[in-house]
């Protein structure tokens, strides 16, 4: 019985329950094997794949003049033409009739200097002439009347009908009729003068425009001393400063090494650094006959061919100088790239394009030449940034990371 007992309490192993941990192995070698799977999947696809290091350049604007220039030169808009325009007597200003950026014609008054004692010395010598003039009237009566008496004492003496004494008093008075409209006449030239001498004092005190041009700066106002000189402490010398716009020309130094590059009416083309995005045309005007031996340089003249009022003296300039003239419809830039940016795919012509960290294969068309650069008639703007001499491994969508440089 005991026996029998013990028997019941052992435990049948062919019977035994599969523990849980036992039963989950096959499932995690499942999951490996999926994630194995999936890694291998997005490493084949790219999306988890290694960047690639790459080359990179910029999409750009060019002007086909760039590629016929035969040299380069800096410098400034100059007027030729240019004044300050000042007072030919001393005296206090009444009145300014300019500022700042005015346009103004030759004679134009443009200040006003006090003149009250000048405008008296006008009318005086107005009125003396006048009285001049009159007295040139009564002589010339005077002189008629003598000459008529004198030419009947003439007849009257032929004939013997009055005495010689008579006929010698009216021939005096003839005489003395014609002296005096002679002085006369030399009063009215004299006072003539004198009231020209009194007009032209009078204008010294108008201060006036000598050529066409634009006021650029104005230095007195209303109340302030002028004089010719500035020689007293509170004087100013030049009323306003102007400059006649249409003689503008951007002044350059030429290189000496590079002068044999230039000649007087080369075709040019100017660009202002306050308007980088305009091309001006040009013609070289004059080369200066000296050169600078300090800084190895000769100084060029290059002339405006259009005229702009957004141009200014002593704006900063940049000059090319071309080989040939600029024909229609190379005005406008272009836009280039580098043509080993460039991958001719199926019979189209891609690049790579960046975007963040990836590049995006975008097709393009491709225009002319232009130096070294290609043209990108259209799938670009100016700014984009590509892939430079990319990879046969490099895919859309890649993953990529840019080279120092």
């Amino acid at each position: 019985m005991a026996n029998e007992d013990l028997s019941r309490l052992r435990i049948d192993k062919s019977q035994a329950v599969i523990s849980p941990s036992r039963r989950r192995k096959p499932l995690y070698w499942i999951f490996a094997l999926l994630l194995m799977a999936l890694v291998a999947g997005l490493y084949l696809t790219g999306f988890i794949a290694p960047a690639e290091t790459v080359e990179v350049t910029s999409v750009s604007l060019m002007y086909p003049s760039q590629t016929f220039t035969t040299l380069n030169a800096s410098g400034y808009v100059v007027a030729q033409r240019k004044a300050a325009v000042a007072s030919k007597v001393t005296g206090r200003l009444v009145s300014m009739l300019v500022e700042e950026g005015s346009k103004i014609k030759k004679g134009q008054v443009l200040a006003r200097l006090e003149n009250d004692d000048t405008l008296a010395a006008v009318d005086q010598a107005s009125a003396n002439l006048n009285a001049a003039r009159f007295n040139l009237k009564q002589a010339q009566a005077e002189l008629h009347d003598a000459e008529l008496s004198y030419n009947r004492s003439k007849e009257l003496m032929a004939e013997g009908l009055i005495s010689q004494s008579a006929f010698e008093s009216s021939e005096a008075r003839y005489k003395k009729a014609s002296a005096s409209v002679d002085a006369a006449e030399a009063a009215v030239r004299g006072q003539d003068a004198a009231l020209k001498s009194a007009q032209v004092a009078l204008e010294y005190t108008l201060v006036r425009a000598p050529f066409d041009a634009v006021v650029l700066t104005k230095n007195a106002d209303a109340g302030d001393i002028v004089t010719p000189i500035g020689a007293a402490a509170n004087a100013k010398s030049a009323v306003v400063t102007i400059a006649d716009m249409d003689s503008l020309q951007v002044e350059a130094d030429v290189s000496e090494s590079g002068l044999h590059n230039v000649s007087v009416g080369q075709p040019c083309e100017i660009q202002l650094d306050a308007f980088p995005d305009l091309r001006f045309r040009g013609e070289l005007h004059m080369i200066v006959p000296t050169a600078d031996r300090s800084k190895a340089t000769v100084l060029v003249k290059v002339r405006f061919i259009d005229k702009d009022d957004r141009i200014l003296p002593e704006m900063s300039a940049k000059v090319a100088f071309l080989s040939r003239q600029v024909k229609p419809g190379e005005q406008d830039p272009r836009t280039v790239i580098n043509p080993a940016a460039v991958m001719d795919r199926d019979g189209r012509k891609t690049v790579f394009l960046i975007k963040d960290d990836r590049v995006i294969e975008k097709g393009i068309t491709a225009g002319d030449t232009l130096g070294d650069m290609v043209e990108v008639a259209a799938g670009l703007n100016a700014g984009d940034r590509v892939v430079l001499k990319p990879s046969v491994k490099l895919k859309d969508k890649d993953r990529v990371k840019i080279a120092e440089q």
